[in-house]
């Protein structure tokens, strides 16, 4: 499982011309479920996201998570984050899950986050979405499940 997180001051997710989800500060997680992810990756990652110290403390430093500060959380279902461009210059996309897995860990994920106390939104799983994103900072952390980066 693999998370774009990114710390915002600001975000939204659109479909079909109508505003689905909106938060204020917090994070925003673009989700992406592979097909050897089960429940174990989506505890790791929520745990993960949950306890993240990406935001400042009263000296400058990044040392407060999203639970400290009481921010929201974003989570948008991407399963492009599993794009392989090493050939080619169409990506491929055979690491990603089929949707029936990916909407089982995703729900998973968000639901997980939840019960840690957070507020979360979340997008459409699988559908054609404008995400906004006002980045803060700019701060953006790479996460995976499996530890490949």
């Amino acid at each position: 499982m693999r998370a774009v997180v990114q710390r915002v001051a600001r975000g939204s997710v659109t479909v079909d011309g109508e505003r689905v989800a909106v938060i204020g500060p917090g994070l925003v997680v673009l989700l992406g479920v592979g097909r050897e992810d089960d429940a174990g990756d989506a505890r790791y990652l929520a745990q993960k996201v949950a306890r993240l110290r990406i935001f400042e403390d009263e000296q400058g430093k990044m040392n407060r998570s999203v639970l400290d500060t009481g921010g929201e959380v974003l989570v948008v279902s991407q399963f492009t984050l599993f794009g392989d461009c090493r050939q080619g210059r169409r990506p491929g996309f055979d690491r990603a899950a089929r949707p029936e897995q990916a909407r089982e860990l995703y729900e998973l994920f968000v639901r997980l986050l939840r019960e840690e106390g957070l507020a979360v939104a979340t997008g459409v799983f699988g559908a054609y979405m404008q995400v906004e994103i006002i980045n803060d900072g700019p701060v953006t952390m790479l996460l995976d499940s499996k530890k490949e980066f």
